[in-house]
């Protein structure tokens, strides 16, 4: 193994920013873009709620595995490049999606969104190797404020094209704001120098060794997925949740809800904020008691419009506090391994999230709304305690 020293540059631009936010934005989305649709798919496929759920399921498991196949080479690999390739990978899942017939296809094909999607994470770690220690946490937290807001007005887009247009339209779109945006990304953001000279199983086995050997990551990666995990479960079901007495709403409206959680996308900078000056593990405390607080609300007052907005207002502010949070945490252990560190962290929250999916969908058919809020309230709970057990250096 051989190891070139990283470069600390004095600053990054604002230019930068702005063009990672916007492209992390654009690329989480593609997985997003199904949950306000669910019903539809249902219908237009023939299969049952966890079947539907099965396939929000399986795009966040390809998220996972993406991470593990491509994020560790961001670190051996030039990234602006890697990251063209997979955007023109995205690009040709997405057209399949838009054009399946049924349900293996389907499956196939969001498999494949997830995969190519992982190239977000290569993008993040790149914020943070061009920012200056200083503004690491406000640069991380600007570009994540982007993901979050790509997350959220994923279901208001997808959601109201799917009303207008069918389901369909809005991966056909998205295949072509994946061209356009491997065009800006491959003139727009410098190259990148890689860290390390390694194969890729030595790669795996050195992310295995930082698993082992860094209890911060450990800890940061298991907190995230218990917010991550109940945030999955409330938006898979929330399109089932809206159509049922008193709303009787279709996917438009599930999808109008991405609006509203965008306030906790506008916390992301102040979070960054908050985690340069203070620590950003206090904040990760915060973070796991206004999601528990949030599902508290939502089964309560979930049935009235305006417990419903807040509740998700809560549940996204806190899943973005925890999440820009950990991310810095993590990011400032080992500037040789950000790629490394922050695909062990991203699988860890991809499996969360899939796991959620499909126990969302699951609760959802067996227990409705109850089973839905219960699960959500308890695992930011369990994150709580595992707070409580844990104090890494």
């Amino acid at each position: 193994m051989t190891e070139i020293a990283p470069r600390e540059p004095t600053d990054i631009s604002t230019a930068h920013i702005v063009l990672m936010s916007v492209s992390v934005g654009a690329i989480v989305a593609n997985i997003y873009y199904i949950q306000p649709l669910l019903s539809a798919i249902s219908a237009t496929f023939r299969i049952s709620v966890p079947q539907v759920g099965t396939i929000a399921m399986l795009t966040q498991l390809g998220a996972a595995l993406g991470m593990l196949l491509f994020v560790p080479l961001g670190d051996t690999k030039e990234r602006r490049r890697l990251i063209v390739i997979l955007l023109v990978c995205e690009s040709a899942f997405l057209a399949l999606m838009a054009c399946a017939q049924n349900y293996i296809w389907l499956a196939f094909a969001s498999l494949g969104i997830g995969m190519a999607g992982s190239a977000v994470h290569l993008i993040v770690p790149f914020a943070a190797q061009l920012a200056s220690p200083a503004r690491r946490g406000a640069a991380v937290g600007a570009v994540l404020s982007g993901l979050l807001f790509g997350i959220l007005l994923a279901r208001t887009l997808s959601g109201l094209l799917g009303a207008w247009f069918g389901w369909r339209a809005i991966y056909w779109l998205a295949a072509c704001i994946m061209l356009a945006l491997a065009v800006l990304i491959r003139l727009g953001l410098p190259r990148s120098k890689p860290t390390l000279t390694l194969s890729w199983p030595q790669l795996i086995h050195s992310s295995a060794v930082l698993v082992r050997t860094q209890p911060v990551l450990r800890e940061a990666a298991l907190l995230s997925a218990t917010l991550f995990c109940a945030f999955s479960a409330f938006w898979t079901t929330l399109v089932f949740f809206l159509g049922t007495p008193p709303y009787h709403y279709g996917s438009a409206v599930a999808g109008l809800f991405g609006l509203v959680g965008a306030a906790g996308a506008l916390s992301a900078p102040f979070v960054g904020r908050l985690a340069d000056r203070y620590g950003a593990r206090r904040n990760v405390l915060f973070a796991l008691l206004i999601t528990a607080a949030s599902f508290v609300d939502l089964y309560f007052f979930g049935r009235h419009m305006a417990g419903l907005i807040a509740g998700v207002i809560l549940l996204d502010i806190g899943v973005q506090a925890g999440h820009v949070s950990n991310q810095t945490r993590i990011y400032g252990l080992l500037p040789e391994a950000r790629s490394r560190l922050n695909m062990v962290y991203m699988i860890c929250y991809f499996c969360a999230g899939a796991i959620g999916s499909f126990s969302g969908s699951l609760l959802w058919h067996h227990f409705a709304w109850a089973g839905v809020c219960a699960f959500g309230f308890l695992l930011p709970m369990a994150g709580c305690a595992l707070y409580a057990l844990t104090q890494p250096k």
